[in-house]
């Protein structure tokens, strides 16, 4: 009983690994990049909403239903790690921050985002 309660524990405890994601297309070389609090969530719940039709980037969805799931790939550009003392607990400018410097290089490497 104490072993159960102490793996409760520990996945109450657990952070999700936070940052910025990219989704692009291999043919056209387009590139979609989100941050998230969660990658692992962040990035299923990208291909599900592309996948059924429901991804809040039209462009993106348009190109996705148009030349298929296996013309993109997708991958984790950085991830953001957490302060030692997390009083806070909010990392929201922290991943806007991040999501804006992506942007920035990839615009300097002459990537076309959506």
């Amino acid at each position: 009983m104490d072993r159960k309660r102490e793996l409760k524990r520990e996945y109450k405890e657990t952070k999700p690994d936070m940052g910025v994601y990219m989704i692009r297309s291999r043919s056209t070389g387009k590139t979609y990049i989100e941050s998230t609090r969660n990658l692992k969530s962040g990035v299923n719940r990208a291909r599900f909403t592309l996948n059924f039709g429901s991804h809040m980037h039209n462009g993106l969805q348009e190109d996705w239903k148009d030349k298929g799931e296996k013309d993109f790939e997708m991958e984790i550009l950085e991830t953001l790690v957490y302060r030692e003392d997390d009083l806070v607990g909010d990392y929201t400018e922290e991943l806007e921050l991040l999501l804006s410097m992506w942007k920035e290089r990839l615009l300097e490497e002459g990537v076309k985002l959506y």
